[in-house]
C-alpha cells in the first residue's frame, strides 16, 4: 500500500490520530528531524500520511522497549540500505493500542514532573499510564537522564515509603518489574560493543536487588563497553569460571545489605588470584563507611554516575588490589562457635521469650534476620555492622504495637541464649547485645 506524501493534516489531527504529546513530536522533529513536516505560508505544520504512520511507526518501536534515538537509527538504518521502513506494513496495525491515554498526560517535560507521574500511576497499578509517561520521557531526554532522574529517583522514592508505612511492597515490586522491564529491553536494544574491554556485572550470593547492576551494565555498554550481566545470586566459582571463560577485563560486583556485603568479601577473595580488577558499590557501603575497609577491591562511590567514572579510570590505568582488614582471632573464632551453636541458641531464644510478643512468624522472621546479620558481622570483624539493621527489628515491633522496652527484653535474652551455648566465645556478640539492650531500656 502505497502512503501519500503530500501534506494534508495539522498538528492537531496528527494528535488526535497518534495520540503523541505535542511537545515530544517538537523534540522528535529538532532533534532527530523524524517526522519532516512541511510548513504553511503562515508558518503551520502540515504533515502528510506518510508522517503520520512514521510517528506510529516510532512509537511501536518504544512500545517494544527501544529508546527513541535507538529507534530513530533503526529507521535510518532502514533507509540507508534503500529500503522503506514502513514497506510491509498495514498502517492500520501501528495504531499504539495505549495511545488514547496517553492524550490525557500533561505536556510538562521536567524529568521531575515526569517522575511524579510515574510514581503515582505505580501507586495506583496503572501499567498502561506509567508506560506512556515512560515513553514521553525517552522521546524526549536522553536515555542516561530518564534512566537516572525517572527510574532510579522514582525507585529510590517509592522504596522511602514503603519503608514509611506509605506505600505496600505490591505496590513497591510492581514499580519495580516495570522498570527493571525497561531497562531489559533497553540493555537489549543497546548497540553492539565499540571498545574491547569485556566487564562482568552482577550480585554476590544472597544478593537478590538487580536494579543498580542492570542500569550500570546498561550504562556501560552505551559507553561501548562490552558487559556481562550476571543477574542476582551468583555463586563465586560462578564467577571465576565466567572470568576465565571470557577473559574479563573487570568484574563489578553490587552489594545492598550487609549479608550480601560478607558474601561480596567472599567473591572478591575468590577471584584475587586471577589478577582481574575487582570492583564494588552498592547502598550497604553508602550506609556503612567503614565496611570498604574490609573489602579487597576497588570501592566505586555512591553513586551511578560515580561508578561510571572510577570505571573508566580503572579501565586506563591498572591499579593494585587494595588491601584489606581481616577479621581478628575473637571475631573468627566466635564467627566459628555462632554457626555450629546457631540453632540451638535460636531454639533456647524461643523459649526464652514465651509468650511471644507478636505472632511466632514475625518473631522467627526477626531471629532469622538478626542471626544472619550476625553472621555477617562477623566475618567482617565488626559487631557495629549490625547496628544500621536494626531498624528493622524496630520498625517489626512497632508495626505490632510494642512498646521499645520489649526490644531490650530481646537483647537480653538473645545475649543469654548465646552464653549458655558458646561461653567463652562469644564475647562479640555479647558486647554487642549488652549496649543494644542499654539503648532500648527506654
Amino acid at each position: 500500500m502505497s502512503l501519500s506524501k503530500n501534506p494534508a493534516f495539522n498538528l492537531k489531527a496528527v494528535l488526535q490520530e497518534t495520540g503523541i504529546a505535542a511537545d515530544t513530536l517538537r523534540a522528535w522533529e529538532r532533534r532527530y528531524g523524524l517526522p519532516m513536516p512541511q510548513r504553511t505560508a503562515g508558518g503551520h505544520r502540515l504533515y502528510s500520511q506518510y508522517d503520520v504512520e512514521t510517528i506510529k511507526w516510532l512509537m511501536a518501536r518504544q512500545a517494544e522497549g527501544l529508546s527513541i534515538s535507538r529507534a530513530v537509527d533503526l529507521w535510518n538504518e532502514h533507509s540507508a540500505s534503500g529500503t522503506d521502513p514502513l514497506a510491509g506494513y498495514n498502517p492500520s496495525n501501528l495504531i499504539i493500542a495505549s495511545a488514547s491515554s496517553s492524550n490525557y498526560l500533561p505536556s510538562n517535560t521536567s524529568l521531575d514532573v515526569l517522575r511524579a507521574q510515574w510514581i503515582a500511576a505505580c501507586m495506583k497499578f496503572n501499567e498502561s499510564t506509567a508506560e506512556q509517561v515512560l515513553n514521553q520521557a525517552f522521546s524526549m531526554f536522553p536515555v542516561e537522564a530518564v534512566c537516572m532522574e525517572v527510574l532510579q529517583k522514582g525507585m529510590v522514592e517509592i522504596g522511602s515509603l514503603w519503608y514509611e508505612n506509605s506505600a505496600s511492597v505490591q505496590q513497591e515490586h510492581f514499580a519495580s518489574s516495570l522498570a527493571m522491564r525497561r531497562l531489559d529491553a533497553l540493555l537489549s536494544a543497546s548497540p553492539a560493543p565499540s571498545r574491547k574491554q569485556t566487564i562482568l556485572v552482577g550480585c554476590p550470593p544472597n544478593e537478590w536487588h538487580t536494579f543498580t547492576p542492570l542500569l550500570l551494565s546498561l550504562l556501560l555498554r552505551r559507553r561501548g563497553l562490552g558487559v556481562i550481566y550476571l543477574g542476582a545470586n551468583v555463586p563465586a566459582e560462578r564467577f571465576e569460571e565466567t572470568v576465565t571463560a571470557v577473559h574479563a577485563d573487570m568484574v563489578v560486583l553490587v552489594a545492598q545489605t550487609l549479608i550480601s556485603a560478607a558474601a561480596l568479601q567472599q567473591t572478591a577473595l575468590t577471584l584475587i588470584g586471577l589478577n582481574t580488577p575487582v570492583a564494588y558499590g552498592g547502598r550497604i557501603f553508602n550506609l556503612r563507611q567503614n565496611l570498604k575497609n574490609n573489602i579487597p577491591g576497588h570501592y566505586l562511590g555512591d553513586s551511578v554516575n560515580a561508578s561510571l567514572e572510577e570505571i573508566e579510570k580503572l579501565l586506563k590505568k591498572k591499579q593494585e588490589v587494595r588491601t584489606y582488614r581481616p577479621a581478628s582471632k575473637d571475631y573468627i573464632a566466635a564467627h566459628q562457635a555462632f554457626i555450629s551453636k546457631r540453632t540451638h541458641i535460636e531454639s533456647s531464644l524461643e523459649e526464652m521469650l514465651q509468650p511471644l510478643p507478636v505472632s511466632i512468624e514475625g518473631i522467627s522472621t526477626g531471629i532469622q534476620y538478626l542471626g544472619d546479620n550476625i553472621v555477617a558481622a562477623l566475618q567482617l570483624g565488626d559487631m557495629e555492622h549490625v547496628t544500621g539493621e536494626m531498624e528493622w527489628l524496630k520498625v517489626l515491633m512497632q508495626s505490632h504495637r510494642r512498646p521499645p522496652q520489649e526490644l531490650a527484653h530481646f537483647m537480653n535474652n538473645y545475649s543469654l541464649a548465646v552464653d549458655k551455648h558458646i561461653n567463652g566465645s562469644g564475647t562479640p556478640i555479647k558486647i554487642w547485645l549488652s549496649e543494644q539492650a542499654k539503648q532500648n531500656q527506654t
